[in-house]
């Protein structure tokens, strides 16, 4: 049975708004999980926050009190994402690694995983529960607990450049990529913290353009039209 940790980042979920929800295309992405799930392919769910908040870039704050704004806007991402795929049919819960009220579960490997093997697509929401660690390292945290086979990041951006295209129209796009060679030239795939865990764990990742057609279902099937990051 394969399972598999979903990363979305807050800039996808925004579309073209660039800010908030974009429904149709959260609706796109719960159609593809829904048909993963049916095929019985185990689904976990991370969010990033970058599309309600980026707290890193503002000078007049203390980190800490920024970090824990972000890890609320990936609680606000999740429950509306999970709300979104449920009216499509899907059975969902939404956990924390800290207590939330009545809106999530607190975190357990076993109830997670038990949720995952029931059907059920699981979302781990609130970061790591600290400051000072990126939704990055939440993805990579939970897919070590729960599992994982592999890691499928889905960004705003459709691949690994050796750098920015936004600002360079030449930048290289790598099609496969080693975990050393992303710490060692530094390409943020994701953060160096986050990438020493999936070194130190050989937790493969695909990184892949959301906005392409079906992209979520052709990254779960291994027709990668991105990046795949080797370990």
């Amino acid at each position: 049975m394969k399972r598999i940790l979903l990363k979305l980042s807050g800039e996808a979920l925004a579309g073209d708004k660039k800010t908030g929800f974009d429904e149709a295309t959260v609706l796109g992405i719960a159609a593809q999980v829904k048909m993963l799930v049916d095929e019985g392919v185990q689904i976990a769910v991370v969010t990033g926050g970058g599309n309600f908040w980026r707290g890193r870039s503002s000078k007049n704050m203390d980190r800490t009190k920024a970090d824990q704004i972000g890890m609320m806007a990936t609680v606000m991402n999740c429950i509306y994402v999970s709300e979104i795929f449920r009216s499509q049919g899907l059975k969902t819960r939404v956990m924390t690694p800290f207590v939330c009220g009545s809106f999530t579960e607190l975190f357990s490997k076993d109830l997670a995983v038990g949720a995952l093997e029931s059907g059920e697509v699981v979302f781990f929401a609130g970061g790591t529960g600290h400051p000072y660690f990126s939704t990055d390292t939440a993805t990579l945290l939970r897919a070590i607990e729960i599992e994982a086979d592999e890691i499928l990041l889905a960004k705003s951006i459709d691949g690994v450049y050796d750098d920015d295209p936004k600002d360079h129209p030449d930048a290289k796009k790598y099609t496969e990529v080693t975990i050393d060679e992303v710490i060692a030239k530094n390409l943020k795939v994701v953060d160096m913290t986050a990438s020493i865990l999936a070194r130190e764990n050989r937790m493969p990742m695909y990184v892949f353009g959301l906005n392409e057609e079906n992209s979520i279902l052709r990254a779960a099937r291994g027709k990668i039209d991105g990046t795949s990051v080797t370990v």
